[in-house]
Parts: C-alpha cells; structure tokens; sequence
C-alpha cells in the first residue's frame, strides 16, 4: 500500500503511477543497466523511457543507454566497452558528501581567504 501511495504523490521515487500504466499497456521492456535502471520502448511507435531503480536522477544513465535513449543508435549497445580514456560512470554529486567544493566555497573545509580589497563593482552610469 505504501509503494502504490508513493507512486500516486511523487515524481522523484522510481516511477508514478501513470508511467506504471503505460508501461503496463504500451511499453516493451528492451533491457537494464548494471545500476538496476529499466529501459523501455513504445511498442509500434517511437517514444523511449527508462525507470530508474531509486530515486530519479537523470545524470544515473550510463553514457550507452544515454545514446538509445536520444535515438543516437537505433538498437541498445549490448558488448558496449568503453575505451581507454574513459572513465567508470558516476551519478551526480551535487547535495552529497562528495560533492565538489572548491577551495573559498562557503562549505568547503579550512578558512575562506580574506578579501584584498581589489574587487570594484559595476556601476551603471
């Protein structure tokens, strides 16, 4: 009851209850990613969509499916192997612990510089 009630009042929790019909009705299941995320296509048309496993957040999508997804390839990449230079997928950080805080930002550790006095501010004349 808790899992239909979530679909029917959140956006942000996996999938609502309306993607869950239309999926039902419409959709057919293409494949998964190693996070648990769903991909699926309309059957007959051209609409394609994905259900994330957890919270929805777009940045999760690994760049192969990303591809499928915006119609850069028509069929899923199934032996995708990333080359050399790139690196392992990571979702988005920001609002995490790990989040990137660059040194002077109000929540990074240590102390803030202290201002020069250098700074003059624009005036409209």
């Amino acid at each position: 009851m808790k899992q239909l009630l979530l679909e029917i009042f959140t956006w942000w929790n996996s999938q609502t209850f309306g993607t869950r019909v239309y999926t039902w009705w419409k959709g057919e299941f293409v494949g998964e990613d190693q996070f648990g995320n769903r991909y699926y296509r309309e059957r007959g048309g051209w609409r394609r969509w994905v259900i994330y496993n957890g919270l929805v957040e777009a940045s999760r999508v690994p760049p192969d499916w990303h591809g499928w997804l915006h119609y850069t390839h028509d069929e899923p990449l199934v032996d995708y192997t990333p080359r050399e230079w790139e690196k392992p997928h990571r979702p988005n950080l920001t609002g995490t612990p790990k989040a990137y805080r660059p040194q002077g930002s109000i929540l990074s550790k240590g102390r803030r510089p202290v201002a020069t006095g250098d700074y003059q501010p624009w005036k409209p004349e």
